[in-house]
């Protein structure tokens, strides 16, 4: 009997998975921008390619409506969390607020949001972002040109505005807040930079990824997955090491006393 959570019969839908997820486990991804990549980054390694639709403007992507439909055949029983992300940055929808309370309603599994932190400055999607159980945001650089060079993000967004809206952030959030490091060859001697900003900011959790998943030469929905499978063309990125990251785990672990995960750890190689 095919699985309620195998959504390949329906694309385009807001639901897709389950997302098996070193971090968390088995994700139900959330989507609600869905019509195409659309993202205030265009990061060199990001598993949807190169970014189509740039922006930072927030609008409608998906109806809430279409969110219900699309949740209302789902056995919740098979997963482990509900995580917004998708086709791009999910703090674009204008809608996100009222969609995490629409998935609340549905489940008390916990609900997570991952973000690049670019709107963070703004105090309405802070708001939204508190209804959430975990949010984790990305961090891959301490210095500007590294970040301007690796995530590109579109004009106007600073590390200093997204870093400043995180530490405001993490004085209002009550749940767990993670940062996510994407480490690659090119940012490796970043991490001593990072301590300090990570210090700063006091997550939770602290995790360390490289990437395995390969880079789409063009965006298909499919990307928003694990990857298996691939019946388009793709390249593979730079990845480092485990045990340049297991350096990287001991370092910042012993710098910051906030606990360390990576995806060659137990979780990730799980």
């Amino acid at each position: 009997m095919q699985s309620q959570l195998d959504c390949k019969t329906t694309f385009p839908s807001p639901v897709y998975g389950p997302v098996h997820s070193w971090q968390v486990g088995n994700s139900l991804g959330i989507d609600l921008l869905l019509q195409t990549s659309t993202c205030s980054f265009n990061c060199i390694y990001c598993q949807l390619g190169n970014i189509e639709n740039k922006t930072k403007l927030r609008r409608l992507y998906v109806p809430t409506e279409q969110l219900e439909q699309a949740l209302s055949t789902i056995d919740f029983s098979q997963i482990d969390i509900i995580t917004f992300s998708g086709s791009g940055e999910p703090t674009l929808a204008l809608n996100l607020g009222q969609a995490i309370r629409l998935v609340k309603s549905k489940t008390d599994k916990p609900v997570m949001v991952l973000t690049n932190g670019s709107l963070l400055f703004s105090k309405i999607v802070r708001e939204h972002l508190q209804e959430v159980d975990i949010v984790a945001i990305k961090l891959d650089t301490a210095q500007e040109h590294v970040f301007q060079r690796m995530n590109r993000p579109v004009p106007g967004i600073s590390l200093e505005s997204i870093i400043q809206g995180a530490i405001q952030f993490r004085q209002e959030f009550q749940g767990k807040l993670c940062l996510q490091c994407m480490f690659m060859p090119a940012n490796l001697v970043e991490a001593e930079a990072m301590i300090k900003i990570a210090n700063d900011i006091q997550p939770d959790e602290i995790q360390l990824n490289t990437p395995r998943r390969p880079y789409p030469l063009e965006w298909h929905v499919e990307s928003r997955g694990n990857h298996t499978a691939l019946e388009y063309p793709s390249r593979k990125l730079a990845t480092i090491t485990k045990a340049e990251t297991q350096r990287l785990e001991a370092l910042i672990q012993s710098a910051t006393q906030i606990p360390v995960i990576s995806i060659y750890g137990s979780k990730g190689e799980s």
